[in-house]
């Protein structure tokens, strides 16, 4: 039996390798898993052309992933430096890095990372035209944006953010609606300002199935960008953000038509009390596929700890519906993120993922949490460390404190409720205070 995509592979009930590695890191029966994916609720990202990948699932019913942000820009072009990311990235539980370069040879960095990271990897066509053609925006054809999602496709990304979504109808709504923040999103505003200029369709919604059978020929999963996703708290849930978004679904039912596995992208900027909602309309409209989000972000006060208001948005979001969360770190709006920016994004990011996963009752989530526990009980420091999200932290944070007994923390001393406790319940109830 042949098979075309993991999703055609799911509908003729075969079993695919990457399927078999899912479910045993999810923990989930192969079949249960292939039904999810036979109805666009689970993807496996997984680029025939991507040799080297270690393959995931992203599904609402599966552990949050998360995913990571870099790439080269004319302000920094070091290749080492984002390749350092990359490798720490990996290190560090990302399950997928996205390749947002904007300048340079673009294309040998995305080839060395289909080459050799085990992450999934996703791009952003869009930027890549604007790089390789070296000519002025509006001069690029239609046909040259879609050579560029083809020249991806055959390096091997395994998705491809494409802003499809901002059309011409959803374009004037979005005019006519008088944003205080405008377009964000950098896909986006290219390609609107595309549109602008030259007065032609959103060429990737109006040669839409073409790019359906480029995804479909290498199994490139389709990630429906939010071109109109709120850049602050006062333009969240607009008209913008929702029409856009039922467009998106319309998108996803012509994909799945086709096998083409989808997933969604969502805000943004976000106050607390509409997330959930939001999550819910998502998962209505375009029908249980995988929503992917940026942040949310609760509050736009923060630059320097927007991985901090990105997290709280996150976990929500997870909690009700999203399953793959975009990481973002403190230099999010400030500058590019150095080495130690993307460790506190990553971090951040994986806190969020895990605490939805205890949320809404992912099997196997909380024993991590029992182990610390059960370590914590026993004041076993170096069980701590082993299980620590941030091992080499915890262990600098410890060993910086010097207690003078290794078996209470700085805090606490002597007064220590844990060793205390522990003392009395074995019966040295005597003068435990008093040492």
């Amino acid at each position: 039996m042949s098979y075309t995509t993991q999703m055609d592979a799911a509908r003729q009930g075969i079993v695919t390798e990457e399927m078999k590695v899912v479910a045993e890191k999810e923990n989930i029966d192969v079949k249960e898993l292939m039904s999810l994916m036979a109805k666009g609720q689970v993807i496996i990202p997984a680029n025939k052309n991507h040799k080297c990948l270690s393959p995931n699932g992203i599904g609402s019913k599966l552990r949050t992933k998360i995913n990571v942000n870099l790439g080269t820009s004319r302000d920094c072009v070091d290749l080492n430096m984002e390749l350092e990311k990359v490798n720490n990235a990996v290190a560090m539980g990302a399950e997928a890095i996205m390749d947002l370069s904007s300048f340079g040879d673009t294309q040998k960095f995305r080839r060395k990372l289909t080459s050799e990271c085990p992450a999934i990897i996703g791009t952003v066509p869009i930027y890549d035209a604007v790089v390789y053609y070296h000519k002025a925006l509006k001069d690029i054809t239609t046909q040259e944006w879609l050579d560029i999602v083809e020249m991806h496709a055959k390096d091997g990304v395994d998705f491809m953010t494409i802003h499809c979504g901002i059309n011409k109808a959803t374009a004037k709504r979005f005019k006519d609606a008088k944003r205080l923040t405008n377009i964000v999103s950098r896909g986006g505003s290219i390609i609107f300002a595309w549109m602008e200029m030259t007065g032609n369709e959103n060429p990737f919604y109006e040669h839409y199935d073409w790019i359906l059978d480029i995804c479909r020929k290498y199994d490139v999963t389709m990630s429906l960008g939010d071109a109109c996703r709120p850049g602050c708290i006062a333009d969240a849930s607009d008209i913008s953000q929702i029409e856009e978004l039922v467009t998106l679904g319309e998108l996803t039912k012509r994909a799945w038509e086709k096998d083409v596995q989808v997933m969604v992208e969502g805000p943004g900027h976000m106050p607390l009390n509409q997330i959930k909602a939001n999550m819910e309309i998502q998962q209505t409209i375009c029908k249980g596929a995988p929503f992917y989000v940026l942040g949310p972000l609760v509050t736009d006060v923060a630059p320097g700890y927007d991985h901090i208001t990105a997290a709280i948005g996150g976990a929500i979001a997870a909690t009700y519906g999203a399953s793959f969360l975009c990481y973002v770190t403190p230099a999010e709006h400030l500058r590019l993120p150095d080495l130690e920016d993307v460790k506190e994004g990553i971090i951040a990011s994986r806190i969020a993922a895990h605490a939805a996963d205890i949320a809404k009752g992912v099997p196997g989530a909380d024993e991590w949490d029992y182990k610390m526990s059960l370590a914590r009980k026993k004041l076993d420091w170096e069980a701590m460390f082993d299980v620590a999200i941030d091992p080499e932290k915890a262990r600098r944070y410890r060993e910086s404190a010097k207690p003078e007994k290794e078996d209470t923390c700085s805090m606490c001393g002597n007064f220590c409720a844990v060793k205390n406790m522990n003392r009395i319940l074995d019966g040295e109830i005597v003068s435990i205070f008093d040492e």
